[in-house]
């Protein structure tokens, strides 16, 4: 196939080489530790809090829970970040916070993450204690003080406020930036 045809494989075919190159030179085992996965971004010496969150999100991208975060996982990652539909990105954030992993989220578990990603990202306007009060009361549905995947994606979706503030807080395409760049993040 000449340089002037491409299909949309080829793309993806490209890009997933520029990203394993990318990969590779991170990481060169092949396996991405918790602790290079801090290194990274830049993130060690966090809080308590901060630590909980970046093991967390950590976690959600360890898909085989083996420890490590593998190419094909990361490429998952890249792919939801990048590409993923509304929906795929709101049933990621539902399995970030949910920590214990009962299939619900509790207000403890959201207040938790939302604490950790002010500690990452530094406090912007509304407190964790009021969004997480905001969230229960516009989409807890049945009044039980835990969201099902059902009711997070639909209370999430039915409120564009709440969706623009869900997608801004763990926005992670600066995550991606720092890989393709090759640079470590400095956070304040």
């Amino acid at each position: 196939m000449g340089a002037s045809t491409s299909t949309a494989d080829d793309i993806n075919a490209m890009e997933i080489h520029h990203w394993y190159g990318k990969f590779m030179k991170e990481c060169p085992s092949g396996q991405l530790s918790l602790h290079e996965f801090k290194g990274l971004l830049g993130l060690q010496g966090m809080n308590f809090e901060a630590n909980r969150y970046i093991h967390q999100v950590f976690s959600t991208f360890d898909m085989n829970k083996d420890g490590f975060i593998d190419f094909l996982e990361f490429i998952a990652a890249i792919n939801l970040v990048l590409r993923g539909k509304i929906d795929q990105k709101l049933k990621w954030y539902f399995k970030l916070y949910d920590a214990d992993g009962n299939g619900s989220i509790d207000r403890k578990e959201l207040l938790s993450i939302l604490t950790a990603v002010q500690a990452i990202n530094g406090h912007r306007g509304m407190s964790a204690d009021e969004f997480t009060s905001m969230v229960f009361e516009k989409i807890d549905v049945n009044g039980d003080g835990e969201l099902t995947l059902e009711e997070f994606i639909n209370g999430i979706q039915k409120d564009e406020q709440l969706l623009e503030m869900i997608s801004k807080t763990f926005d992670l395409s600066n995550v991606l930036k720092t890989i393709q760049n090759g640079r470590r993040l400095s956070f304040p």
